[in-house]
């Protein structure tokens, strides 16, 4: 059985497509490809059937990274076929909690960086939509520090499910 994890930012463009990317690299790294699927979303339609940000595909591109990237809107029909939804700020963790059909649903919602150990008490990837690049850089590197953390949290849940 695949276990289903959506990435959420704002207008998936910037954030979510970038944890999207880094994180299915690292599945497949660990030889899960086959077992979890990654995707992203907005929770605004803003930018649906555009593509990331092209300071997005720079930075992931330099990085090492690919990605083919279709902006859409989350739906909260979704969640029925989820079992991790990934915000990538307070504002989001909120919404989608308010969009979640029950409280099971909602219970899926979690804050990417709070599988950051270092992160401290400020869990929010800062939107950088609005700056140059050095914002998707420090984004990246915030994605990345909690891809290690999230891989584990997964694997433990694909593990469990195998036994």
């Amino acid at each position: 059985m695949t276990y289903r994890v959506c990435f959420v930012c704002t207008g998936n463009i910037c954030r979510s497509p970038m944890a999207e990317s880094v994180f299915h690299a690292r599945v497949v790294e660990a030889g899960l490809g086959g077992l979890v699927e990654v995707d992203s979303a907005g929770t605004g339609g803003w930018h649906e059937g555009e593509g990331a940000d092209p300071r997005t595909v720079s930075v992931l591109e330099e990085a090492g990274y690919a990605i083919d990237h279709t902006a859409r809107q989350f739906r909260p029909s979704w969640f029925s076929r989820l079992d991790l939804v990934i915000a990538l700020d307070s504002g989001h963790l909120k919404a989608l909690r308010r969009l979640a059909p029950t409280e099971e649903d909602a219970a899926k919602v979690r804050l990417l960086r709070s599988y950051d150990p270092a992160a401290g008490a400020d869990l929010d990837v800062p939107d950088p939509y609005y700056g140059g690049v050095d914002g998707f850089e420090e984004c990246l590197e915030m994605v990345e520090a909690a891809s290690a953390g999230l891989l584990a949290a997964v694997r433990e849940q694909v593990e469990g499910r195998a036994a």
